[in-house]
């Protein structure tokens, strides 16, 4: 198995660095920790960031708190929320949920709430939702007033493992996905298991695609664990979640905006998003994990074509992948 993860490896820089004319070499080791240390801001954990959470409240006083949710987590979420920590006065923005939303309309209906509401510099969004309410809420709180702080608690496995951490927010254009955004990060993040119990398991299993995306650029550890663990020991691991937080935070890290290393987080995308966004409008839409899925056999595919990258390893990737998404 080393030498299957060597050969993952190498042969995902060789890609990358055909497309792209850019090496991809990194190194990632995971440690297990209560609290994740980012750039600007920390990745709590359950208690522990409510607990932070409260603190930070207390410590920042701002003039106005707004929660913003989706018709979804307003209904499911939010009272989970609420019975963890005492918030006094705050309002709540809402969004429609789903991708389709993930645009400029979206935002001048949010900016016009926060502008109606009386939102000032000193006002904090807390994001409660999956990945569009975290893109969407990142980049209202990085352009309005020019710029208010903002908190992510992720109802999501994708949200709570990929969209929530790394500080990319942005809407789509059209059928574009992510055209227009920003780098801004959030002032933290609070990872909560609880909020996978209000899930579809489809939503569940495209978080995964995300996770053993992680395990394949990076950590042997984890792709191993992903192979030998039951369904359902892997889709409510904590420890698994962490692990692959951890690695993508480390990328993120190193190459925040994107320049060399943090591509490779982009396994997958490049076909995924192609497919997704041919299939936005369609009654046969996939979710962004199942696109992702489909991408990384694509690319593996590719790979092996164009650069020799082996049979039995597009197998493994494939072979793996149509177990969790039949």
């Amino acid at each position: 198995m080393k030498k299957y993860y060597s050969i993952v490896k190498n042969y995902y820089a060789k890609i990358h660095s055909f497309l792209n004319k850019k090496d991809v070499i990194f190194v990632i080791y995971f440690k297990l920790m209560k609290e994740i240390i980012a750039e600007n801001y920390s990745i709590f954990f359950n208690n522990d960031g409510y607990d932070s959470l409260s603190n930070h409240l207390k410590t920042c006083n701002y003039s106005k708190i707004f929660i913003h949710l989706d018709t979804n987590t307003n209904i499911k979420c939010l009272s989970v929320l609420l019975s963890k920590i005492k918030i006094s006065h705050f309002e709540t923005i809402i969004s429609n949920d789903g991708e389709n939303n993930k645009n400029i309309e979206s935002c001048i209906h949010l900016w016009e709430k926060l502008s109606v509401l009386g939102a000032d510099r000193k006002s904090l969004i807390i994001n409660l939702g999956g990945g569009v309410v975290g893109d969407i809420g990142g980049f209202i709180a990085s352009t309005f007033k020019r710029g208010l702080d903002y908190i992510n608690i992720p109802t999501t496995l994708l949200s709570m493992v990929d969209a929530s951490i790394g500080g990319k927010t942005g809407i789509d254009l059209g059928v574009l996905k992510n055209q227009i955004g920003s780098f801004y990060d959030p002032k933290m993040v609070i990872i909560d298991s609880v909020y996978l119990k209000t899930l579809h398991k489809s939503e569940i299993y495209s978080g995964y695609a995300e996770i053993f995306k992680h395990s394949l650029i990076s950590d042997l550890e984890l792709f191993n664990k992903l192979c030998s663990l039951p369904n359902s020991d892997i889709i409510y691991n904590d420890q698994v979640i962490k692990q692959s937080i951890e690695i993508k935070n480390k990328i993120v890290l190193i190459d925040k905006k994107e320049n060399k290393e943090r591509k490779a987080l982009n396994f997958g995308h490049t076909l995924g998003h192609a497919i997704e966004s041919f299939l936005l409008k369609s009654k046969k839409r996939l979710l962004h994990g199942e696109a992702i899925g489909i991408g990384m056999v694509l690319g593996s595919y590719i790979s092996h074509k164009l650069l020799d990258f082996p049979l039995t390893s597009l197998d493994l990737i494939k072979n793996h992948i149509n177990s969790k998404y039949k």
